[in-house]
Formats: C-alpha cells, sequence, structure tokens
C-alpha cells in the first residue's frame, strides 16, 4: 500500500490563511483585514472633526479598541504562523503592523490618542495581495529599477536646471528690480523655479516688457524640461524590458521571503520548500 503522505500542521495552515493570496481562506482574511483596515482609517478622519468627535466620541473609543485588538491578535498570528518571527517583526510590513497597533496603548498609557494613527494608511497596501495583480507589481519593480538606472542622469539634469534658474533669477532681479516685486535674488530665483515648472502662483510677475519676454522665454523652456526627464526614464524602461523579475505571490514560511514565481516549489533565499507536506 502506497503510504499517504502526513497533513500538514496547523501553523502551516495558519500561514496558508495569513501569508497567501491565491487560496480561498487567504483571500477572505485578506478581504476581512482590508476592510477593517478601511474601517479604521474611516473612523480616524471622523474622529478629527470636532462635532462629529464631541457627539460620538464614546462610539468612536469603542471602535477603536475593538479594531486594536483585532490588529493585536493578527499581529500575533503573523509571528505565531512563520518559523523565524524576526524575519516578520524586522520586515517592512511588520514595522508598520506595530506602528499601526500601538497607538491605541500608548494613547491608554501616556494620552495623546492621534499619535501614529497616519501610518495604518500604509496597511492598504495589502490590497496588492488581494487583487493578485501580479504584472502590475513587476511592471512596477521595472519603473523603480529604470528610476534607480537614470538617477546619475536626473541628477545632472537637475543640477542644470538649478543652474538656469540661478541665472535667470538673477537676470530678471536686475531687470525688473525691487519696485516691481523682484526684492533680492532669493525670490527672483523661487519665481524663476514657478514660472519655469509652468506653476505660475501670481504672486510676483515681471512689468517691464523686457521681463515679460524672458517671461516668455522660461516658460517655453519649461515646457521643454518637463519632457526630459520622462524620456531618460522611458529609455531605461525600453532597455530593460528584456528583465525577469519575480512575481510577489508566495511568502516562504521558514524566511518570509515573498518573491517566488507562481509554480515554485522550493524558496529562493533559503532553499527550504514553500508547502509543507
Amino acid at each position: 500500500m502506497a503510504k499517504t503522505q502526513p497533513k500538514p500542521g496547523w501553523k502551516a495552515k495558519l500561514h496558508e490563511v495569513i501569508y497567501e493570496a491565491d487560496t480561498p481562506g487567504g483571500k477572505f482574511f485578506d478581504v476581512a483585514l482590508l476592510i477593517v483596515i478601511t474601517i479604521s482609517i474611516i473612523l480616524v478622519m471622523l474622529e478629527s472633526v470636532g462635532s462629529l468627535n464631541l457627539k460620538y466620541y464614546w462610539h468612536f473609543y469603542i471602535a477603536e479598541w475593538i479594531i486594536t485588538i483585532i490588529f493585536t491578535i493578527e499581529y500575533i498570528l503573523r509571528i505565531v504562523a512563520i518559523k523565524k518571527p524576526k524575519n516578520y517583526i524586522f520586515s517592512f510590513y511588520g514595522i508598520v503592523d506595530l506602528l499601526s497597533t500601538i497607538p491605541t496603548y500608548i494613547a491608554f498609557i501616556f494620552g495623546g490618542h492621534n499619535l501614529l494613527f497616519a501610518v495604518r494608511a500604509l496597511r492598504l497596501l495589502r490590497v496588492f495581495r488581494i487583487l493578485k495583480i501580479t504584472r502590475y507589481i513587476g511592471e512596477s519593480n521595472r519603473l523603480l529599477l529604470a528610476l534607480r538606472n537614470s538617477r546619475p542622469k536626473i541628477i545632472i539634469f537637475l543640477f542644470a536646471v538649478l543652474v538656469i534658474c540661478i541665472i535667470m533669477g538673477t537676470v530678471m532681479h536686475l531687470v525688473e528690480g525691487p519696485e516691481n516685486g523682484f526684492d533680492n535674488i532669493p525670490l527672483s530665483i523661487y519665481w524663476c523655479i514657478v514660472t519655469l515648472t509652468t506653476v505660475g502662483f501670481g504672486d510676483i510677475h515681471p512689468i517691464t516688457p523686457l521681463g515679460r519676454f524672458i517671461a516668455s522665454c522660461i516658460m517655453i523652456i519649461g515646457y521643454g524640461i518637463i519632457a526630459v526627464p520622462t524620456g531618460i526614464v522611458t529609455s531605461e524602461i525600453t532597455r530593460s524590458q528584456k528583465d525577469k523579475i519575480p512575481e510577489n505571490t508566495q511568502a516562504c514560511p521558514h524566511c518570509n521571503e515573498d518573491k517566488h514565481l507562481d509554480k515554485a516549489e522550493f524558496c529562493h533565499n533559503c532553499g527550504k520548500p514553500l508547502h509543507e507536506q
């Protein structure tokens, strides 16, 4: 008789539900967690409205404690489900989960319940695991890679733009002068930056015909300058189209590495199996 493979332990099942978005249990867990996160952020925003806070203070207080307890249980389960808890505790999401849980406890002990509540918005990044849009995650990784490869060119380009702003700002200070609002060179450089980026606040504007002519030239240059960084990054993206970037669909229960292909059986970081039998 063929030997039947032993069923995965409860920790393996817990890991599959919490860290995997491919299974029905994992999808349900992530959707439920996302709903709780969204509700908590809405409550924090409503609580900042003075009239609502006075009228529904205790409702907000009780709801916040319920959500905090849910986050606490989730944080503990994530630590229990992984074999090396420190890999999760000191990871990006681990730190975010901790910061999104402790504000209520800090407020209960020290007061000041608004401390660190804004960090909860970062938890909405988990929506990418629920929707399983790995193709778009791969494209975002390519974009980050292109930005990193384009960094020297972009830095040189920004330095050239800064030189142009300093020169043109100084010229405008000489042409317009303090009587037209260009009181000093730093203020004139500020005007040049605002004009070059086509923002145009209108708090300072040239009066003389020569000043207006120079401003028109700066505006035209600004349209060209906006297109240059886009061209640099686009060139790098085109160059890196053949690069293969792993899809983030599975998390290793041993080291918590999450950059694996859909059908991977072993972790490329620690070499251990991704699914216990």
